[in-house]
């Protein structure tokens, strides 16, 4: 999968919220599908493979957004860190006795056919080093003014303005709190400028601090959406 799909994030909110008794399995399966076409693990339906995962006692869901570097929300082992760094992306189902990572990747099964296929591996225990929302919060303000300090230097080429579908991603799903809504909606539409950044026509030392600089952006961009996906098991302060 491209790593700005977000089939992860939207099973992790929208799955969290059938956990949770806010939406039914069919509302929370479609919008997944919505992001990435229609979803199978293995050979076995997206619905039927989480009704599956329930009755084996899953908890919740967990986001990974990892980068070469630095595994966000990973616990290894190395072969589910090694394809979710590929992918961009992993959802961690949380069982009563083991935790499965689920990586997606495009389902080929014809030369027509647009799905996902969610490959399933080993995942160790859950990260308790990734930040609450609030400080998730705190460092995205923080990198976005470090970023409009150094990037107001460098000039470079007018970008296209996002539209509302290269927007989508920081939707979240009922049952979240208002505030981790709003994050995630910054983070998402900061993803999309990250991604439109242009270094055409920029010196080598314009070009590197601007790596630099959108570097330090997109780390705390993944940090803000992953705890905003996560925000769900926090006590709403808002």
């Amino acid at each position: 999968m491209r790593p700005e799909s977000t089939v992860c994030p939207s099973l992790v909110a929208w799955g969290n919220a059938w956990l949770a008794g806010h939406v039914g399995l069919d509302e929370a399966a479609d919008h997944v599908e919505a992001a990435g076409g229609p979803a199978v693990a293995g050979d076995v339906p997206l619905r039927k493979y989480l009704a599956n995962l329930r009755a084996d006692g899953l908890r919740e869901l967990r986001l990974a957004l990892p980068a070469p570097g630095d595994p966000l929300g990973l616990s290894g082992p190395a072969a589910l860190n090694s394809a979710a760094v590929d992918a961009g992306q992993a959802a961690i189902a949380v069982l009563d006795d083991r935790n499965l990572g689920l990586v997606p990747a495009p389902d080929l099964r014809g030369s027509s056919y647009v799905g996902v296929r969610l490959e399933a591996y080993d995942s160790g225990p859950v990260r308790h080093d990734l930040p609450t929302l609030s400080e998730a919060e705190r460092e995205l303000s923080e990198a976005m003014r470090s970023a409009t300090d150094a990037l107001s230097s460098v000039e470079g080429p007018m970008q296209a303005r996002p539209s509302a579908v290269e927007r989508r991603g920081g939707e979240l799903a009922p049952g979240y709190p208002a505030r981790a809504h709003r994050v995630a909606t910054l983070a998402a539409r900061l993803t999309t400028a990250l991604r439109l950044a242009d270094e055409r026509g920029l010196t080598s030392g314009q070009i590197a601090a601007r790596a630099a600089a959108l570097r330090e952006l997109d780390r705390a961009v993944r940090r803000a959406l992953v705890a905003a996906h996560h925000a769900i098991f926090e006590p709403i302060r808002d």
